[in-house]
C-alpha cells in the first residue's frame, strides 16, 4: 500500500491537528468528500486523507466555497491528476517509442554503408 494511503491517525487526533468538531468530518464523510478507512469501527485518516481535508478547509473557510463547490472542485481535480498521469504514462511510451525507432535508423544507415 503507498505510504500515502496507510491509515495513520483516528479522528480525534485529526479533529486536534486542523482545529475542528469530530462532526464536520463524519458530514464530509456522509457528503462523499472524504473516505477514511474503517479499522474495527473507528475512522482512520491517511496522509492523503489530511492533504484532502486541508483543502477542503481552504475552500470553505478561506475561500468562500460551499460544500456542493468544494465536492465539484475535488472531482475535477482528480480528473486533472488521472489525465496527468495519463499523460505522462503516454509521454513514457512515445520517448521508448522513439528511442527504439532512433536506434532502428541508426543501425539501418550502418548496415546500408557496409
Amino acid at each position: 500500500m503507498n505510504d500515502k494511503k496507510r491509515p495513520l491517525l483516528m479522528i480525534g487526533v485529526v479533529c486536534e491537528m486542523f482545529n475542528i468538531h469530530p462532526q464536520t468530518l463524519r458530514l464530509y464523510e456522509k457528503e462523499g468528500l472524504l473516505h477514511p478507512q474503517r479499522i474495527g469501527g473507528s475512522r482512520h485518516y491517511s496522509q492523503d486523507d489530511l492533504e484532502r481535508i486541508r483543502m477542503i478547509l481552504n475552500l470553505t473557510k478561506e475561500l468562500g466555497v460551499n460544500r456542493a463547490g468544494v465536492d465539484i472542485i475535488l472531482r475535477m481535480r482528480g480528473r486533472f491528476e488521472a489525465l496527468h498521469r495519463e499523460m505522462e504514462q503516454m509521454m513514457d511510451y512515445l520517448e521508448t517509442d522513439i528511442r527504439k525507432e532512433f536506434r532502428k535508423r541508426i543501425h539501418d544507415v550502418f548496415q546500408e554503408e557496409e
